[in-house]
């Protein structure tokens, strides 16, 4: 496995290589995950419980296991590397699109998945009030994009599973 080494003073390192059947992209980790150093790693963040629940992963694995998903096809990123906290409270000037685009055109991942509205408006340039969860209009010389409701506990009130249940059914693994 080949992590891309940590030059650029980022947050967390990409889990990205050619091949993989999903990315998970957030905006940023939160303040949690970069001081633990590990993804979705709040204790209220239903990342990890979804993805098991779903299919999506044949356990349930812990935040500090997160590389070990390369192994299962699963790799991760966020639009802005280089900042932590909520989506509200990241500077825009360190969202980094091209960098994102970039990597998914070198990786070609089956599915980019993003774990939040704000992450994908980011990457689409359009308000979150404009996005739906799930599978989005097909882009040239891109993977499948899903946009997926943030499993953060800060967005339980807009939780929905269905999403995931159809990431999962694309990629093959829904529990039936």
């Amino acid at each position: 496995m080949a992590f891309r080494r940590n030059t650029r003073g980022e947050k967390l390192p990409d889990v990205l290589v050619p091949g993989l059947d999903v990315v998970f992209v957030g905006t940023a980790p939160s303040r949690r995950s970069a001081a633990v150093g590990a993804y979705y790693a709040h204790p209220g963040n239903r990342f990890w419980t979804t993805l098991h629940e779903v299919g999506i992963t044949p356990r349930l694995y812990e935040p500090h296991e997160y590389a070990e998903l390369i192994h299962l096809g699963i790799g991760f990123t966020d639009m802005a590397k280089r900042a932590s906290g909520m989506d509200h409270e990241i500077d825009p000037k360190l969202f980094e699109v091209e960098r994102f685009e970039q990597e998914m055109r070198r990786c070609r991942p089956r599915a980019v998945a993003f774990t939040s509205k704000k992450a994908a408006s980011v990457w689409m340039g359009v308000p979150t009030g404009n996005i739906q969860y799930g599978q989005q209009p097909r882009r040239p010389d891109f993977p499948e994009v899903f946009v997926l409701s943030s499993p953060s506990g800060a967005a339980r009130r807009a939780w929905n599973i269905e999403p995931w249940q159809e990431l999962a059914r694309f990629l093959g693994r829904a529990k039936t």
